[in-house]
């Protein structure tokens, strides 16, 4: 009898086991993020990002490399409040000006204005590049999504913010709502996106192409 209650007990284990590792959300794997982490254009209106949610995605910059570790980056994050004063000097999609990006009712209502302390360079620029890569990984780790602008009036976005240093880049953070698609191009093929049946096709160099052989 003891016998058969242990193994009716070990039998109930294995099925909780079993069932809980069945419902584990999988592991955000680096692989997993840099397929999630796609430029998003259009955005869901009804989605509001929190303040938390933008000092989370910027709070990576205090674990990452800086070129001579200069660390001359400084955010400004803007919630939905602010965000107009960033929408009427940005754009989006400059491949597809004809689509007027982002559509009317999907515009993103937070983002991240990138600052440096120091002139632009080389190393700033070095900076920049792995500063916002990380972010929009994170953002794509906690279930968000995002965009780099570099096509903005930077000094109208530094006179509504009063900053006291020129903006460099902005992140567009919020929920994507596009259905985007990479598809595999050769080392000489047209790098340009674009757009079919309501789908963001991104070419993109095949590994084989990219090694110098």
């Amino acid at each position: 009898m003891a016998d058969n209650y242990l193994e009716r007990k070990m039998e109930e284990y294995r099925a909780r086991t079993t069932a809980g590792q069945g419902s584990r959300r999988p592991l955000a794997t680096l692989g997993r993020l840099l397929l999630k982490n796609r430029s998003h254009r259009g955005y869901d209106a009804n989605f509001i990002v929190r303040e938390d949610q933008l000092r989370r995605i910027i709070a990576v910059n205090a674990k990452i490399p800086s070129a001579r570790n200069q660390q001359v980056l400084r955010f400004r994050p803007v919630l939905s409040g602010e965000a107009q004063k960033v929408l009427e000097h940005i754009r989006l999609g400059g491949a597809l000006p004809h689509l007027h990006l982002p559509l009317p009712g999907t515009e993103p209502n937070a983002f991240i204005i990138i600052c440096s302390t120091a002139a632009e360079d080389r190393y700033v620029d070095i900076d920049l590049g792995i500063s916002a890569q990380s972010m929009l990984l994170q953002a794509a780790e906690i279930g968000l999504n995002g965009i780099c602008i570099g096509a903005f009036d930077k000094e109208r976005i530094r006179q509504e913010f009063g900053l006291e240093w020129e903006p460099l880049l902005i992140l567009a953070i919020g929920r994507g709502i596009e259905k985007i698609e990479l598809v595999p191009i050769g080392a000489d093929g047209e790098r340009a996106y674009y757009r079919e049946n309501d789908t963001h096709y991104v070419p993109k160099v095949r590994p084989e192409d990219l090694t110098i052989k």
